[in-house]
């Protein structure tokens, strides 16, 4: 049975907008702006997302720094090229925005079905806590794929380090940043923004196995 692609990859955003969209490219005469969105966990952590978005979904009336939105879309990928080094940038693809809100709903929600394309790296951290980096491919139009990095937690962890390289998941997460510090050779200390999907529930569809993160 052939998948979906648009069930493939979902997100869903409920936040504040913390900065003014500025141009990205043109693709096509359609231009693409980006901007930042606020959302929060439950353990009231920020996060600070970036969006990308077409200028036909832009109303300049509506668009207002600390407007609470709703973004629906799809998680995307990009190489970035700096001193002749690959580096992938994830964004968040606008489908559809609202600023009628339902403050009910879970705020930060990510569906995503693809292929293991990396063998997992389980780790613990100096607290115990189990912890596997996955990344995923996800296929979207055209033969093309978004390659998101997932950190999946506790017992799904240590499920996850028997992955292999082409297996088909479906996890279930949230969309996070973390900011973290690079050293760079001269010595100085590099600010830097990951983004990476949190992951809840894990399923294997060739086995028909599920898990979930409590």
């Amino acid at each position: 049975m052939q998948t979906d692609l648009r069930q493939n990859n979902i997100i869903t955003l409920i936040g504040k907008i913390v900065s003014d969209y500025t141009f990205s490219h043109e693709m096509y005469g359609e231009s693409f702006y980006t901007f930042k969105i606020e959302t929060s966990r439950l353990s009231e952590t920020i996060d600070i997302l970036p969006v990308t978005i077409s200028e036909r979904l832009i109303d300049k009336n509506l668009f207002k720094i600390g407007a609470l939105i709703e973004i629906n879309g799809q998680i995307r990928s990009y190489n970035n090229i700096i001193e002749n080094k690959n580096h992938l940038v994830l964004t968040v693809f606008v489908k559809d925005i609202s600023f009628n809100l339902d403050l009910n709903k879970n705020p930060n929600q990510v569906t995503l079905n693809g292929y293991v394309c990396k063998q997992p790296v389980y780790r613990k951290t100096p607290f115990g806590r189990e912890i596997a980096d996955v990344l995923l491919a996800v296929n979207r139009s055209y033969n093309k794929s978004d390659y998101i990095p997932c950190i999946i937690w506790g017992r799904n962890a240590k499920f996850a380090n028997n992955l292999s390289v082409g297996d088909n998941i479906k996890i279930n997460g949230r969309m996070q940043s973390r900011n973290y510090q690079k050293k760079l050779e001269n010595g100085d200390i590099l600010e830097k923004t990951a983004y990476e999907i949190s992951v809840s529930k894990l399923e294997v569809l060739e086995d028909n196995n599920q898990l979930e993160d409590n």
